[in-house]
């Protein structure tokens, strides 16, 4: 292939990637302090509208029982000093965060403090807008019946100036029956794209209906949310909310799924093998525990699945950091062989399925070899010959044995079919250099609700609607999908 249409092709290919792709994946690395802040930011917002929408419908009412504003211990009074506290502390964050873009100096303290702060004052808020609820009560209810809507900001200051304020009675007013209405809103916004619109309204159930049977679900549709969304912050949170909701329902029949979309949050932020490996770490830790906690899961075959696939990827982070180390010593004669040897032998010890064991067979002998350790030298060498027949490197492990005078083995004959990965093509070489991808099986869809919706499909979520809040584990699939039935069933809800 000639450089000029090399070049071609690459500009080609660029072009395709970027308008075929529809998220390119972020640098992988723990998670950074702009990232944490930014997860701080949105919390904080989240708080501060709910709170808006919960004093304003006190400040409609002017009666004794709600109370003054100027009055700390009414509760009105209560909601805008919490309201103020999180205006306070988002100036804080934001002014943290300007520093962190700007490269100017901070202290990662200073990061560490706002989050503890952060979660301390949203206990605060959702203990206030829980034990505010009776205040904001209506005797009779309106549920059902169109609402007022109000001429002023769109909805809680997401959607810009003008407009009717759709949902800030909804969310405020505290009506018997209107849990049941607001999950089925949250989960039309949710659907609609609007994640943040639908995941306001999840948290009011959670924030203000403590009894309502939708509030586990709500719970657990406030993380698929996030995982639907699929952004870097949102993966971050969608994996802290699936783990909240195991922590309160450690015994759900859905908990098996949970814990699988706690691994794939960390998996969708894996990058290529040269790069940090912090979330390949996790997502083998959550993996391993689905398979140990759950052993009978239907889930197994897509958790082994998928744990091999992030075992090759930690294992082939391993090999390039010993080839880099074999390359200096082998090559350049500088030194490096225990740094080679250390990487190649914990993909043996760590990672057995890992695709390019013949490799580090390979490899591992040279360095032993090196070293004048034929005995060790040659047990990798067999090992190789005896469990990977059809590799590159037999032919290379057997003049060896030769030049050592140790013993050739006969293939093993239950690997004869084991063949080397087939090699990416150009052009998946490129796409996944290009956008720092590697490639992983993953469900992008969450545990109640899809991310592409199909009204003509009934998912968990319909179900869940349909029984009032509750979920029959016979009502689970009994396979890996959130859809139930391929058809939404006469009636049923959109």
């Amino acid at each position: 292939m000639s450089k000029k249409f090399q070049f071609v092709l690459t500009a080609v290919l660029a072009v395709f990637v970027l308008s075929s792709v529809e998220v390119v994946a972020q640098d992988p690395q723990d998670i950074t302090p702009s990232q944490r802040l930014e997860v701080m930011r949105q919390k904080l917002d989240r708080m501060k509208r709910s709170l808006s929408s919960a004093s304003s419908v006190l400040r409609a009412e002017d009666d004794d029982v709600k109370g003054s504003k100027d009055d700390p211990e009414s509760p009105l009074g209560r909601l805008i000093s919490l309201e103020k506290e999180v205006s306070s502390l988002e100036s804080e964050v934001n002014s943290l965060r300007g520093k962190v873009q700007r490269a100017d100096e901070y202290e990662i303290s200073d990061v560490d403090g706002l989050e503890d702060r952060v979660s301390l004052l949203q206990s605060r808020v959702d203990n206030g807008l829980l034990e505010t609820a009776d205040a904001r009560a209506q005797v009779s209810s309106d549920v059902g019946q169109p609402r007022e809507k109000k001429k002023k900001k769109k909805f809680l200051w997401i959607f810009g100036g003008g407009g009717d304020d759709e949902y800030e009675e909804l969310i405020g007013n505290v009506t018997p029956g209107r849990d049941r209405e607001l999950f089925i809103v949250a989960t039309r916004e949710v659907r609609k794209k609007n994640y943040e619109v639908g995941r306001l309204l999840f948290q009011t159930i959670v924030t203000t209906y403590p009894d309502s049977p939708y509030l586990p679900m709500a719970k657990l549709a406030i993380a698929d949310s996030f995982y639907l969304e699929g952004n870097t912050s949102a993966l971050i949170q969608a994996a802290a909310a699936y783990q909240d909701w195991r922590t309160f329902f450690p015994t759900h029949p859905l908990a098996d799924r949970v814990l699988l979309k706690i691994a794939e949050s960390e998996m969708r932020q894996i990058g290529l093998p040269d790069r940090d490996i912090t979330r390949a770490k996790r997502a083998e830790q959550r993996l391993r525990a689905l398979l140990q906690m759950y052993p009978d899961t239907i889930l197994r075959p897509q958790a082994e699945q998928r744990l091999k696939e992030v075992q090759d990827n930690l294992g082939m982070h391993n090999l390039i950091v010993g080839n880099f180390y074999y390359k200096q010593a082998v090559k350049f004669e500088k030194g490096g062989l225990k740094g080679a040897q250390s990487r190649y032998l914990e993909n043996l010890d760590k990672y057995p399925e890992f695709s390019l064991m013949d490799e580090v067979l390979y490899k591992l002998a040279v360095t032993y070899q090196i070293e004048e350790e034929t005995d060790e030298a040659a047990k990798y060498f067999q090992r190789l010959v005896r469990d990977f027949p059809n590799s590159d490197y037999v032919e290379k492990a057997k003049e060896q044995l030769n030049l050592i005078g140790a013993t050739i083995p006969e293939p093993n004959p239950e690997r004869k079919d084991v063949l080397p990965p087939e090699k990416a093509s150009f052009f998946e070489n490129f796409k996944n250099e290009f956008l720092g991808i590697y490639p992983l099986t993953i469900d992008k869809n969450g545990v109640l609700m899809t991310k592409e919706f199909d009204e003509k499909k009934f998912e968990l979520i319909d179900q869940i609607i349909e029984n009032q809040g509750e979920l029959d584990s016979s009502q689970i699939p009994k396979a890996l999908t959130t859809v139930i039935s391929e058809s939404r069933p006469e009636g049923g809800p959109r």
